[in-house]
């Protein structure tokens, strides 16, 4: 077959495409059990899967896993695959650790949710301020709900209505994070299933790195709380200029609003996330998905004076519901999980391992690239790596977002897969768990240049 002389990240377009049908294909092949008990359940859910999103990895369909264990997945066919995505993020201390699995077993003997803390909720707490920083603590469920708590705590204290982003943010399902900017103006994301509201009457986005945008917004004096990760994730990676952060905390200070740094995914930075290991100082501080060890679980904290303005507000507001907390949040199992990961599973050992190997995986994967002369570049915070299909590094949001090719992507991941190494859908993102070994690595690091080889020297497969 003629490659065609359109290049895609570098690669021939007609090269990219025969890879991924003959991908799609051997996929199918080797997972009909998979196919049969979806085809067999997808009946009964809206768009045959339990959540829209298990459609978006790029194979004809999902993969059904039958277990799980450390950094392993067993697919309902008997596939074996090293798990760097440990969902992306969810199970970053890889699936059911031990601790975390007693502490299942010994709560779920005593109750699963009663509405009332336990002795291990009073341990968790201080463990958090311990694992994080001097904050006042609040437990839910998921970071999404975690920012929007943080945000109406900010609108409170504050009495400013907007909040300041990142142009290319991520921030979960939260309302007031879905706008970015359209030629210098911040716009409503395009796409929002059912949006009726205008979200620019709330949200301000500025581009990541540049201190004058988000001076610009400040200046207009109605923005409440900037809300940040500490690097840009969830599409295609952005490192943090020197001195964007202090600046953030100068500016935030400068014009009174709160600052936000939600470190969901940047948990993978070190003991205490990228706040503590970079010395950073949030107003608030807000951490989900794996902080229980893949227990539903967030935390959002804030620093002692902000607990103290908004404990004023709140005891002088009106009656009534305050749109903050749900029924299942800081049930006792999520305190057991939390209580467990904290002081047994989120220590300075399991982050030495995880760093170790996610500086191996960086340097091999970096290799690959400079081996086959890939326009791509790799980029790593604490250990969680991200390959990138553009040169780098990137600066901002705008470059990520035209960074992120969905179609190369989508044949390597689906190569990848093939190959026993499953990364995250969404984007090119891997982690490195305590229980990743080094042979689990090389192995995902040989699928790479395995693959980049048929892309980019397809005579020497």
């Amino acid at each position: 077959m003629t490659d065609s002389t359109e290049m895609i990240a570098g690669v021939p377009q007609g090269r990219l495409r025969a890879m991924a049908t003959r991908e799609a294909a051997r996929f199918a092949r080797m997972r009909p059990l998979s196919r049969a008990a979806l085809d067999a359940g997808a009946a009964h859910y809206l768009d045959r899967v339990p959540m829209h999103w298990m459609k978006d990895w790029p194979n004809p369909f999902p993969m059904v896993v039958a277990r799980a264990k450390g950094a392993r997945l067993v697919d309902l066919d008997g596939n074996r695959v090293d798990d760097f995505c440990l969902g992306d993020t969810g199970s970053m201390f890889g699936h059911s650790p031990r601790p975390v699995a007693k502490a299942i077993r010994k709560q779920a003997r005593r109750g699963l949710t009663y509405m009332l803390p336990t002795k291990a909720a009073m341990q968790a707490g201080a463990l958090l301020s311990d694992r994080f920083g001097e904050f006042q603590w609040q437990i839910a469920t998921t970071a999404t709900d975690a920012n929007r708590f943080a945000l109406r705590v900010a609108r409170a204290v504050t009495g400013r209505r907007k909040v300041l982003v990142f142009n290319g943010c991520y921030h979960g399902t939260v309302d007031d994070a879905m706008v970015e900017l359209d030629q210098g103006r911040t716009v409503t994301r395009p796409g929002l299933v059912g949006q009726v509201t205008d979200l620019t009457e709330t949200a301000v986005a500025a581009e990541f790195n540049d201190l004058d945008s988000v001076r610009k917004a400040l200046e207009a004096g109605d923005v409440a709380a900037i809300l940040t990760e500490p690097v840009m994730t969830n599409s295609c990676m952005v490192l943090p200029a020197e001195g964007f952060h202090a600046g953030l905390r100068r500016l935030a200070t400068e014009f009174g609003a709160l600052l936000i740094i939600d470190e969901t995914h940047t948990i993978s930075s070190g003991l205490g996330g990228y706040t503590r290991v970079h010395g950073l100082d949030p107003d608030i501080f807000v951490v989900g998905k794996c902080v229980a060890g893949g227990m539903p679980t967030a935390v959002w904290g804030l620093r002692p004076a902000v607990a103290q303005a908004f404990q004023r507000y709140d005891a002088e507001r009106a009656a009534g519901h305050s749109g903050m907390g749900t029924t299942l949040s800081a049930n006792p199992m999520q305190f057991a999980c939390l209580k467990a990961t904290l002081s047994k599973v989120m220590t300075e050992d399991n982050y030495a391992h995880m760093e170790r190997g996610a500086a191996r995986l960086h340097a091999g994967l970096a290799e690959a690239v400079a081996r086959h002369r890939a326009p791509w570049h790799v980029v790593r915070v604490g250990a969680r790596v991200e390959f990138i299909c553009a040169p780098g590094p990137l600066r901002n949001g705008t470059e990520a977002k035209a960074a992120h090719i969905h179609e190369v992507e989508a044949t390597v991941h689906a190569a990848l897969l093939n190959r026993g190494c499953l990364i995250a859908p969404f984007h090119n993102m891997m982690l490195v768990s305590p229980a990743t070994g080094d042979d689990q690595i090389d192995r995902l690091v040989a699928a790479f240049d395995a693959v980049l080889a048929e892309l980019f020297d397809p005579s020497e497969t």
